[in-house]
């Protein structure tokens, strides 16, 4: 079985003090939560307070980017080395919204990948068609596309430890969510590309990491990303291909993010 993540994005709220507000709610309704794993990725200013806040606890702390370099002419950036010594662990990389309003293309998810693997962090890779893409039938296309210039770049050692998220960006914030079939389906589609890509060299590392044999494409965790409440986390997670869910608005409010943690 694939452990579970069930991941928050933040995205662009909750200052540190309101985090402080959030883990205090938080922490009591997942303290029990030992079925999965709980990552929450707030904004930059907040990660050392929700790196205080989990002290001591199963959630883990995530960014929401990470910069290519070590450091550098990068104004704005963040770096790996940067996001560590704050404490967290994760790092989302290539969400739709980092593609749609800041021009992130394949390339930059593959170089940001390598470099929040570089410095110990667990990278969430984000791919996902839009709304057009899949009206017109190419949602397989594009999630092929986005997995052979964003992940496939990676060594087979490397790959054994990042998870993918999939995104329908159709679904992200709109209140469309695809159906457990449909989402169920891309997830397939990945994990077949998977098969394809890494055979023994990810076999290896993973066999190395968990303990024991199994195939990268059966070991990598694919998560489900958009429009996640609490009232469709239990049938999304009934589909065996999703072990988990990246959510965004959902995740500000302590008690709804935590029954979708308890699904």
């Amino acid at each position: 079985m694939r452990k579970p993540i069930m991941a928050g994005n933040w995205k662009m709220y909750k200052t540190p003090a309101e985090t402080t507000a959030f883990f205090e709610k938080f922490r009591p309704l997942v303290e029990k939560s030992e079925h999965c794993e709980i990552v929450i990725c707030p904004p930059f200013t907040s990660l050392a307070a929700a790196v205080d806040a989990a002290k001591n606890t199963r959630t883990r702390i995530g960014a929401q980017n990470i910069g290519w370099a070590k450091e550098g002419a990068f104004t704005g950036e963040i770096s790996g080395p940067m996001i560590v010594a704050v404490g967290a662990t994760y790092a989302i990389v290539g969400h739709s919204e980092r593609r749609q309003y800041f021009n992130e293309t394949d390339e930059t998810v593959l170089k940001r990948t390598q470099a929040a693997l570089e410095f110990g962090l667990t990278p969430i890779v984000c791919v996902g068609e839009r709304l057009e893409e899949r009206e017109c039938g190419n949602t397989d296309a594009v999630l092929v596309g986005q997995c052979h210039k964003g992940i496939f770049g990676l060594t087979g050692q490397q790959f054994a430890k990042i998870a993918i998220a999939y995104e329908p960006v159709w679904a992200i914030g709109t209140g469309k969510t695809a159906t457990p079939e449909i989402a169920a389906d891309a997830h397939r589609t990945i994990r077949g590309q998977v098969r394809e890509k890494f055979g023994k060299e990810a076999a290896e590392a993973i066999q190395v990491r968990e303990k024991f044999g199994k195939e990268a494409a059966e070991a990598i965790r694919i998560l489900y990303g958009g429009s996640v409440k609490p009232d469709n986390a239990r049938t999304l997670m009934a589909q065996p291909e999703i072990d988990g869910v990246l959510v965004g608005g959902a995740s500000l409010d302590p008690v709804g993010f935590a029954s979708i943690v308890n699904f």
